[in-house]
């Protein structure tokens, strides 16, 4: 049983409140890693919206870069990873970006998510043995995804029954975000209906996606929710009231009132993708960069790699009996 502990008032000024700046500069230092994936059809634009929301051309898309003999070109299921070192005022980030470039588009797709688990799995294998090396690094290269963005066609009908299926097994080992691709090919009526469909199937199907509503990485056992972490719940609910993101992608700008923004010019108007009445990808970049980028590294180490970790050492001890 825990001992009390009683809280003390100072009489003076000590000077320990100095350890967040002090946490700080080390981290700054040290640098920063986010290793991101994108899972989807080929053609929806995922290299595209990556290099949206980071505003920089990080990803080539690969969907359709290799040509056949008779000038035809050639999807390729490959998974590749690519990492890029950016820095915005003085904070530098390693960003690791998985492309899965024509998943789901042959003749035969039975368990054609496999590739995908293996990929995630082997990314906590590898950090696994590292742990566990009695002569370990004493910073271990961080290679875990801690994102994978879906990404649903603007069919404005429903998910398809390999979309829900790939959806639930990646759910189980990474935290999804699911994103209807290209949605200004859908009407507002068609996007607020196909949203509350793939919603209404999500949760029918029993899939969890990122973020969670029962898992709060930074809430202490026990007691009443201070302040912050009410207002944290309360972002959360907001967020997932949100899914799936209705996102627009482009690196190009176009001048609209004089102004260049990125977007895309349509014989029908301009297509603004930072506009939150064209699209939601401002929601979208907000929750992966600017207040969740953290409870994602988070809950895939204390949530994703403890259990594939737990899974993996209990299989251990039982061999090592027998």
């Amino acid at each position: 049983m825990a001992a009390h502990v009683e809280k003390k008032t100072l009489t003076g000024y000590v000077g320990f409140d100095s350890i967040t700046s002090q946490i700080e500069k080390k981290f700054l230092k040290r640098g920063f890693a986010f290793n991101l994936m994108a899972v989807g059809r080929s053609g929806l634009g995922k290299s595209t919206l990556v290099n949206t929301i980071f505003a920089s051309h990080l990803v080539d898309s690969k969907g359709l870069l290799k040509i056949s003999e008779n000038g035809q070109p050639i999807q390729t299921t490959e998974i590749q990873s690519i990492s890029h070192i950016i820095e915005e005022n003085g904070v530098r980030l390693k960003l690791t970006i998985t492309d899965t470039p024509g998943y789901g588009d042959q003749v035969n797709n039975d368990s054609c998510w496999e590739p995908v688990i293996k990929h995630i799995k082997d990314q906590y294998s590898s950090f696994l043995r590292k742990e566990l090396t009695p002569t370990r690094d004493r910073r271990i290269t961080d290679t875990r995804v801690h994102a994978v963005l879906f990404f649903i066609a603007p069919t404005g009908h429903a998910l398809t029954p390999l979309d829900i299926a790939v959806m639930r097994r990646i759910s189980e080992v990474a935290n999804v975000i699911p994103v209807i691709a290209k949605s200004d090919s859908l009407t507002l009526e068609e996007r607020a209906s196909f949203k509350k469909r793939i919603k209404d199937e999500i949760e029918f199907h029993g899939i969890r996606t990122f973020p969670y509503a029962d898992v709060f990485v930074d809430t202490e056992d026990d007691g009443p929710l201070s302040d912050e972490e009410k207002a944290e719940r309360q972002l959360v609910n907001a967020v997932r009231d949100v899914i799936p993101f209705a996102v627009v992608g482009s690196e190009k700008n176009v001048v609209v009132d004089g102004k260049a923004v990125r977007g895309r010019r349509t014989r029908w108007g301009v297509i603004n993708v930072e506009n939150e009445d064209h699209c939601e990808f401002v929601a979208l970049r907000n929750f992966l960069t600017r207040t969740h980028m953290q409870d994602l590294i988070d809950v895939t180490a204390m949530v994703h790699y403890e259990g594939y970790r737990t899974k993996q050492l209990m299989a251990l001890k039982g061999q090592s009996s027998n």
